[in-house]
């Protein structure tokens, strides 16, 4: 075992990212290898394992880190999965399990709360102690970072921003509730709005945009709202809106210093941020929206994984604050 690396896990339902870096914070090495959840429980932490091992070949490492952070898609308490659909687990000691298999610390948290602590220790969060991180992208996410801690509630389940309703006569949410701000602000939102004109005969200009496959997409209504489109536009201020009226009942209620946001859909910022911000500085306390400052994430899809680094750093007293590039 190497007492002075450790690991980070960024398990998804379809990919597992996974980095190893020193005491300081510096990754060595990173590997993404396919989950393969459908396989069950065996295959997957199989994988995690296989993840693990070719992280430190690559870093020229033998043996296994000494401690591991783990992020996964679902409610987390005290290493318990409560539910992972996309994993398939529910009410599943997680901890024990990885314990068994690695022989070292293991610390486990929800996969956007690690996000939200990667980007507090290495990206656009550096220097803020109470900030919001929010995830715009197939669904909306989010995680609270509080006193320099992730703040995960008292089952787990804090900083589910996607939830909030903003329309209650809204479309309905997968969460069985309507009009959540997933529900109109998301990538999957958008391009189900899209659909629902294409279904009435209208949208052509967002059809000229889909790709060959012929299936419509959020990029495609991101690509007619930058040609001008009117329609593309109308759905992207929708959810522009949508956003600006969540994230203004985030910091009403929590007060932070800083709201990261991030996501795939954020991709469109120039069409989405103007109406976003406005909506947002109409709908905020003063005070709230004098002490808080809106930024774009930094780290993209590695928020998770060097959360999750954060996490093992913890376990060992290791340092985090640095930058790092991609490697």
């Amino acid at each position: 075992m190497q007492a002075n690396v450790v690991a980070g896990i960024d398990l998804g339902g379809t990919k597992i990212l996974t980095a190893v870096a020193d005491r300081q914070g510096r990754v060595l090495a990173e590997v993404r290898l396919a989950t393969e959840a459908a396989k069950g429980t065996r295959v997957i932490l199989q994988n995690v394992r296989r993840s693990v091992e070719q992280a430190m070949s690559k870093a020229e490492l033998a043996g296994l880190p000494g401690a591991i952070g783990i992020g996964v898609p679902g409610a987390v308490q005290a290493g318990l999965v409560h539910l992972a659909p996309n994993l398939g687990w529910q009410d599943y000691h997680l901890t024990k399990d990885l314990g068994q298999l690695f022989g070292c610390p293991i610390a486990v948290a929800n996969d956007a709360n690690l996000a939200a602590l990667g980007e507090h220790c290495f990206g656009a969060g550096q220097g803020s102690d109470n900030m919001v991180y929010i995830t715009v992208s197939t669904g909306v996410g989010g995680g609270i970072i509080y006193q320099g801690e992730i703040m995960a509630g008292v089952s787990g389940t804090a900083g589910e921003i996607g939830h909030i309703t903003i329309d209650p006569q809204g479309p309905r949410c997968n969460c069985g509730g309507k009009g959540c701000l997933e529900a109109i602000a998301s990538g999957t939102a958008i391009a189900r709005q899209a659909r629902e004109l294409a279904a009435q005969g209208r949208g052509q200009g967002i059809l000229s945009h889909v790709d060959a496959d012929g299936v419509i997409t959020a990029t495609a209504v991101g690509r007619a709202a930058a040609a001008a489109d009117p329609e593309a536009r109308e759905i992207l201020h929708r959810a522009a809106g949508a956003l600006g009226i969540g994230l203004a009942a985030v910091a009403n209620i929590l007060n932070p210093s800083l709201i990261v946001i991030g996501g795939g859909v954020m991709a469109m910022r120039e069409i989405i941020w103007p109406v976003m911000e406005a909506e947002f500085n109409a709908r905020t306390h003063r005070g709230a929206r004098r002490a808080v400052t809106l930024v774009n994430a930094a780290l993209g899809g590695r928020a998770g994984v060097l959360g999750a680094l954060a996490l093992a750093l913890k376990e060992v007293g290791g340092v985090t604050g640095a930058t790092h590039p991609p490697v």
